[in-house]
């Protein structure tokens, strides 16, 4: 945006991006206010915004993951895996662990739980490698519906079971918003 643009300027052209069926991301600097698009599968013809009044130009981003950019954000990304230390609610994890922080992350296991005795094979070599984070999957939707699927809470509860006896912290995802309490 220019130097000058009001914030009807900026929102007039937030309203545009929405109107396109994407998201729009203002984010205001010591000069001028940049607005970042995303949700757009492909380019987007500069020309639909520099006609906008306030708008200095539109650059074409190529860059994936622009919001996590150091262009957008300074501070780094921290994310934190299982409890605080100290926690009641370890589960036999050690406490937490911080991804993006001072120490690397190793996650490593099988794509799918499929036994037991597959998942504590896994896990004592993981832990054995120096990881602190155990990956797999309880819930695998395949294209055809014929295909293994995952063991779903059975899944989960091996997991569990991962968890309490080597302590390591557990990494796995759901694709249905019903399965994110069970998770």
């Amino acid at each position: 945006m220019k130097p000058q643009a009001s914030g009807e300027d900026v929102r007039r052209v937030c309203e545009k991006i929405e109107s396109l069926g994407f998201r729009a991301h203002p984010m205001p600097g010591a000069q001028r206010t940049a607005i970042g698009v995303t949700g757009n599968p492909g380019l987007i013809e500069p020309a639909e915004f520099e006609g906008l009044p306030g708008v200095a130009e539109a650059i074409r981003v190529s860059k994936p993951y622009k919001l996590v950019s150091r262009e957008v954000k300074n501070e780094d990304s921290l994310i934190r895996v299982g409890p605080p230390e100290g926690s009641p609610n370890g589960g036999g994890a050690p406490g937490g662990f911080v991804v993006g922080g001072q120490e690397l992350a190793i996650i490593a296991g099988p794509c799918a739980i499929e036994s037991r005795e597959q998942a504590m094979d896994a896990a004592e070599r993981v832990k054995k490698a120096g990881a602190r984070l155990f990956r797999g999957g309880a819930f695998k939707p395949r294209t055809s519906p014929y295909s293994f699927q995952g063991l779903g809470k059975e899944g989960l509860e091996i997991l569990g079971e991962v968890r309490r006896a080597t302590g390591l912290l557990i990494v796995t995802e759901t694709i249905d918003p019903e399965n994110c309490d069970l998770v």
